[in-house]
């Protein structure tokens, strides 16, 4: 798959799991703090949402992040991923997620995420119902929790670990790309 499939597939995912919870556009839209226009422009594969707006997304709409990962691609090996077959989300704001868990009924999910210099999880704070963790395996992290205004920023190597509800947000503050090792359970 290429990334406008991708991003298609994802857009088809968040309209049909809408409709399926008896939303109109306008209620998710309202529920998430997005203008109608916005969402629907995600829903037809023409915007991409961010990190925070995925995540209240799926927050809204009772499933954890990870469901948006579901289409499956062929595997050799059905508890192995090799990096063709592997899932991939891309979004707003320079952040791109590759699913690298087998399995998404496994009692946790990885994902390896890729932020281009600047780019950043959106404006907003993540309140994820997941705990989850990270590994930074190159590059640098600022990551700001709860309220804080200044970062704790995070090099190749330096690891976190947040409860669950933990209102949080991330940025590539430099000019050199980041990629984490993400875990969530």
């Amino acid at each position: 798959m290429d990334m406008q499939d991708e991003i298609e597939g994802l857009a088809i995912l968040i309209r049909d799991l809408r409709k399926h919870r008896n939303l109109t556009l306008g209620e998710l839209a309202q529920r998430i703090d997005r203008s109608v226009g916005f969402l629907s422009q995600v829903e037809r594969g023409l915007s991409r949402p961010t990190v925070a707006d995925l995540t209240a997304i799926s927050e809204t709409l009772d499933v954890p992040t990870t469901y948006f990962y579901n289409l499956s691609k062929p595997r050799e090996v059905d508890w192995v991923t090799r990096p063709g077959e592997r899932r991939t989300l891309y979004y707003a704001g320079g952040i791109t997620d590759v699913l690298v868990s087998p399995k998404l009924t496994g009692s946790f999910s990885m994902l390896e995420s890729h932020l281009a210099p600047g780019a950043t999880s959106g404006e907003g704070h993540l309140n994820d119902s997941s705990e989850q963790g990270g590994f930074v395996l190159e590059g640098q992290l600022s990551l700001w929790l709860d309220d804080s205004e200044e970062p704790v920023t995070l090099g190749p190597n330096d690891s976190f670990q947040l409860p669950p509800h933990s209102q949080f947000r991330y940025a590539n503050l430099t000019e050199q790309p980041t990629r984490v090792l993400w875990v969530f359970r």
